[in-house]
């Protein structure tokens, strides 16, 4: 049987091939670091965790659930979004939760594009936006991202393009894999951008929370709701990445539009997910002043590992990555990386894997206990 044609259009995810070969050193005995994924290795709260053992035992709990979520979790999530970002949102019909934010990027371009369609891709961004556009039959058109810049688009310059064919624009604020930010004036130029081009505009928001004093929602932008939708998770924020629990939101008829394809491709999340779901995002600011605690600690020592390979970054950068730029001269980014890898026994992330832009640049994450940390430094 011949695979359909849609396939040649994708390739195996880079982490999914590239993590195949790192296991195959650690099973060879070698003392891998893995500094490349963004998956959290501390644990959901102990109130998460104690909800979802007392959920597992109620009534329904192992029944089929509503596509749409149960009407608390959608109301925690509009409370939190009122509280956190001072955004209202209606929990009934402008917020539908997800199995994780990952699939809302093919539920949003399946509702929305037609074969054909153009879709705007930040370059570097999140490689799995044009690796979705391919396979809906849509096509991806790549706009830059420079450090010179801030990493946000020269919508300016993107404006004298023609724009007739874009349906759909991905943007990223707080950027990954940057970390660069984007002020209000720069979200409201956004907004204004596909108001004025007819275009879906779809901010990926899951590292608001994460080392960040100010955090920001494009849906707080007056007038944001009628042209754009925000996707959000509880992977980065409450150390939940394997429970798979994201949302989108957006105003009613978008959501309905996604709705329409979610409830064909599954049967609702698992009823203990979602009250544990409930209970983090209830987690008082204790909280987010611990997780903040740990991954400052584990930032200043990636620091020290950063420069002793010559690089340059961002202070001020946020989000669980450290993303840096590679000395003069320096081998092309996934020759280093392998170098590393091969050398010293550390994987870290080549920038290429997230757009041309990322050339020259490697990224570390922080999800890495401090004492992992301090061994890589050492072994330099």
């Amino acid at each position: 049987m011949i695979a359909a044609d849609r396939l040649k259009s994708v390739q195996e995810y880079y982490f999914s091939k590239k993590l195949r070969e790192v296991r195959g050193l650690i099973a060879q005995g070698r003392p891998i670091i893995n500094m490349g994924i963004g998956s959290p290795d501390l644990a959901p709260s102990p109130k998460v965790l104690e909800t979802l053992r007392n959920s597992i035992t109620e009534a329904g709990a192992h029944q089929y659930q509503s596509y749409q979520g149960l009407p608390q979790l959608r109301e925690a999530i509009a409370d939190f979004y009122q509280q956190k970002f001072n955004v209202s949102i209606e929990p009934n019909s402008e917020v539908l939760p997800l199995m994780g934010s990952k699939e809302g990027i093919m539920h949003i371009s399946m509702a929305f594009l037609n074969e054909g369609d153009q879709v705007l891709l930040p370059n570097p961004g999140y490689p799995t936006y044009g690796s979705v556009t391919n396979l809906v039959g849509a096509k991806p058109i790549t706009y830059d991202l420079r450090a010179e810049n801030g990493w946000f688009p020269d919508l300016v310059e993107l404006s004298k393009k023609d724009l007739s064919k874009v349906k759909l624009m991905w943007v990223s604020y707080p950027h990954m894999p940057t970390g660069a930010t984007a002020t209000e004036e720069q979200l409201t130029s956004l907004v204004d951008f596909a108001k004025k081009n007819n275009i879906l505009l779809v901010n990926d928001n899951p590292y608001s929370f994460v080392l960040s004093s100010n955090p920001k929602s494009i849906l707080s932008i007056t007038g944001a709701k009628d042209c754009t939708l925000e996707l959000n998770s509880l992977s980065k924020t409450f150390n939940m990445a394997g429970w798979r629990v994201g949302m989108v939101l957006g105003n009613a008829e978008h959501i309905n539009s996604v709705l329409k394809v979610k409830s064909n491709m599954d049967s609702g999340m698992f009823y203990g997910i979602q009250k544990g779901a409930i209970a983090a995002l209830n987690s008082g600011p204790d909280w987010f002043e611990e997780l903040d605690k740990v991954y400052t600690k584990r930032r200043e020592l990636m620091f020290e590992l950063v420069e002793k390979l010559g690089c340059t970054y961002d202070k001020n950068a946020v989000g669980m990555f450290v993303w840096s730029k590679l000395p003069e001269g320096a081998l092309p980014s996934e020759q280093f990386i392998d170098e590393v890898l091969y050398d010293k026994n550390i994987f870290i992330a080549p920038g290429t894997i997230f757009g041309s832009n990322g050339e020259g640049y490697i990224r570390f994450s922080l999800c890495v206990k401090e004492d992992k940390i301090k061994e890589a430094i050492e072994r330099f």
